[in-house]
């Protein structure tokens, strides 16, 4: 049996694999949009029956995207009513790069500093900004929500192997798409 080092090297062909398919998590696009310190994309339906989108730092553990939250706000209170969510991450420079999950969120109340939470302000704020930040917010009392999504539902996009199921032909031929 492999180890999980040897197979994290195995490069598995997901460009036949239908949108949807769990699998594609293990594609290069997603692999690398999971793990980048890009804003990823919350949408949630709200309380009052309306949609939200907002940006949140994630974290993937190697089955679940994680967001932090501090509790008694609005969006702990929707999503407790209605857990099922999508989240989009997504590049801004030349071809878009798209990683788009749905499913159904699982929140855990946590005393104090998220431990994943820290992480993410590590990667992106660096070991002494985020040193300091952590240890200002980490007062007595402080409760956050640990949001975890195991993805049901998975789309990549790529707009060279991976593109919209309705995109036209010359549109592909003209972005460079490989055959």
């Amino acid at each position: 049996m492999p180890t999980v080092e040897a197979m994290s090297d195995l490069k598995i062909d997901t460009t036949d694999i239908r949108q949807g398919d769990i699998r594609l998590l293990d594609s290069p696009t997603a692999q690398d949009l999971l793990t980048t310190t890009l804003i990823s994309r919350l949408a949630y339906t709200a309380k009052d029956g309306t949609p939200r989108v907002i940006p949140v730092n994630h974290l993937w553990n190697g089955t679940e995207l994680v967001v932090a939250a501090f509790a008694d706000t609005f969006k702990i209170r929707a999503l407790q009513a209605r857990p099922d969510v999508a989240v989009c991450i997504d590049t801004a420079d030349g071809l878009p790069q798209v990683l788009m999950l749905r499913g159904r969120v699982d929140m855990t109340d946590v005393e104090g500093v998220l431990p994943e939470y820290a992480v993410m302000q590590r990667r992106l704020l660096g070991e002494e900004a985020s040193s300091a930040y952590l240890a200002a917010i980490d007062q007595p009392g402080l409760r956050m929500v640990r949001i975890a999504l195991r993805p049901t539902w998975v789309g990549v996009l790529d707009f060279q192997d991976r593109f919209p199921a309705l995109v036209p032909e010359p549109v592909k031929a003209a972005l460079g798409a490989k055959n």
